[in-house]
């Protein structure tokens, strides 16, 4: 964008040159960008003081003393999607059978909450009239089953199912006492400060609290803890492609996120249930561990509300969810996600050509009509109103405008940033290969695509600028030697970028200098 709005030949450079010495008047364009600007600034910092205070809660789950498992043994438990540990009260090792951890070792799995990491998912119970299982009991297995009993007679019951990434733990609380009791569940979430953050994706504790979605970066935990009363929601850790939260089945929760030592903790605990003599009652948590894919999402919310509304698609989401979807249908015919990159980028060009057309030949004819441009400034030197009047009237005879280079590329600018953002949350993207690359959410390890996208650049802007010379100190000058400086400082840039950007970047520069060279052949016609 930036080379556009500095080249030479662009309307708005001309348009500068015509009315520097005239008084001006503040164009519409430039009251609408100021004003959005400070409309912009105004919503984030609205956004920030109108955040609801989130206070310090105890739960019930506070402070955890460290506890010995080693007596308490450990089951494993398979799945299509899931392979995971059960131990007592805590699952971990949650292994995702679809996804490889490492682009090279196709048989790592990716394992969510690993134990050799001190992290884990833990689903118990607090009491004041009745002694209830704590993390080092040990349970007996019966069918699949897992029974606890105390010795008042109060007997605990613990089945573990699976629906795709969806963990459900259903607990029956048998009291065969003389005595009601009263037994309040919770879930918390353990796993070591070793945060990941990726710019442009939340990363971090993420909280569904009274029908709204609660992000809180790592830097934020590192501050301060966060706290939720809700009616029914979820609380839990996300990563770039990953997300691991605790939901229990309750009409009351507080949930809270918070940094304990060198681990991040989430816990939600819900309401207490009464259970009479000689009654049993039934609760039920359930734990997603799995990928951030919407597809995936959209199925867990069918016993998680509102977990398909934890994928951030940025300001620009209604744009970023069809270009996702459309490189995922595309995949799914050819696949291969380079091959399809390369396929929607090239869709979304021909769907932008009318106005890139526009904008080149607007740019073509600011070149023609540079010599006659330089005659002017030069014939009404010292009259600055009928240098104006000869200016408009010269763009009226060549049907161009000083605007209209520019525009069309200030429409694309939010088609790039939904890109950018469906490209970087697109988790089948983790692990792609092509060509070369083998993991197009990756830089490139041998830095060729980012060369070529700096070739790509130079030369598009050479099409551009060709018979025009940077000659002198002036602000156009300058700027045209800074413009040839531009290339190199994106090919750093992007160097360390993922992959499939590079590739949609160099793709769109090479369609970009195919259609300035087809545009400059029918002009010279």
């Amino acid at each position: 964008m930036v080379k556009y709005l500095n080249n030479v030949n662009s309307g708005f450079k001309q348009w500068r040159a015509a009315t520097d010495a005239v008084p001006r008047k503040k164009s519409w364009l430039s009251s609408f960008l100021w004003w959005f600007a400070i409309f912009v600034a105004c919503w984030w910092l609205i956004g920030i003081w109108m955040r609801p205070a989130k206070q310090e809660v105890v739960t019930a789950a506070d402070n955890a003393p460290v506890v010995d498992l080693s007596k308490v043994p450990v089951s494993a438990v398979t799945s299509e999607k899931i392979n995971f540990d059960i131990q007592g009260l805590r699952v971990s090792n949650i292994a995702l059978n679809d996804f490889s951890a490492d682009a090279n070792d196709n048989d790592a799995r990716v394992i969510l909450m690993p134990t050799d990491k001190g992290a884990f998912i833990e689903a118990g119970f607090v009491s004041q009239n009745t002694i209830v299982p704590a993390a080092d009991a040990v349970w007996r297995s019966t069918d699949g089953e897992m029974l606890w009993r105390n010795n008042a007679g109060v007997e605990f019951r613990r089945n573990v199912t699976t629906d795709g990434y969806v963990i459900t733990i259903t607990d029956t609380v048998r009291n065969a006492s003389n005595a009601p009791v009263a037994v309040a569940p919770y879930a918390r979430l353990v796993r070591p400060a070793d945060k990941a953050s990726s710019a442009g994706v939340y990363t971090g504790a993420i909280a569904f609290a009274n029908s709204d979605i609660e992000h809180e970066d790592w830097r934020d935990l590192d501050k301060k803890s966060y706290a939720y009363t809700t009616t029914n929601g979820f609380v839990g850790f996300a990563d770039q492609y990953w997300e691991t939260v605790a939901s229990i089945d309750s009409p009351d929760q507080t949930m809270r996120a918070r940094k304990s030592a060198d681990n991040y903790e989430a816990d939600t605990a819900a309401a207490a249930v009464s259970v009479a003599p000689g009654a049993s009652s039934t609760i039920t948590t359930r734990i997603f561990a799995g990928p951030r894919d919407q597809s995936v999402l959209n199925a867990a919310a069918a016993l998680i509300a509102g977990i398909n509304k934890t994928v951030d698609y940025g300001w620009f989401w209604f744009l970023a969810r069809p270009m996702l979807m459309l490189l995922n249908a595309i995949h799914s015919v050819v696949m291969n996600y380079g091959v399809a990159i390369i396929i929607m980028t090239i869709l979304l060009r021909l769907l932008m050509w009318p106005l890139t057309r526009k904008s080149y030949t607007s740019m073509i004819a600011m070149q023609k009509m540079q010599p006659e441009m330089s005659r002017i400034q030069k014939l009404y030197a010292n009259d600055k109103a009928r240098l104006q009047m000869e200016m408009m009237r010269l763009y009226q005879t060549h049907k161009t405008s000083p605007m209209s280079g520019c525009l069309p590329m200030l429409l694309q600018i939010p088609i790039f940033f939904a890109l950018y953002k469906a490209l970087l949350i697109s988790v089948p993207m983790r692990g792609a290969h092509f060509l070369w690359i083998k993991d197009l959410a990756a830089m490139d390890p041998y830095f060729i695509l980012p060369v070529l996208m700096g070739a790509t650049m130079w030369l598009q802007s050479y099409l551009q600028t060709a018979n025009t010379a940077a000659t002198g100190n002036d602000a156009v000058a300058q700027s045209m030697r800074f413009m040839k400086w531009m290339p190199l400082l994106f090919t750093i840039l992007f160097a360390w970028m993922p992959a499939g950007l590079v590739l949609y970047w160099t793709v769109s520069n090479l369609f970009g200098i195919g259609q300035m060279y087809i545009l400059k052949k029918r002009a010279a016609k």
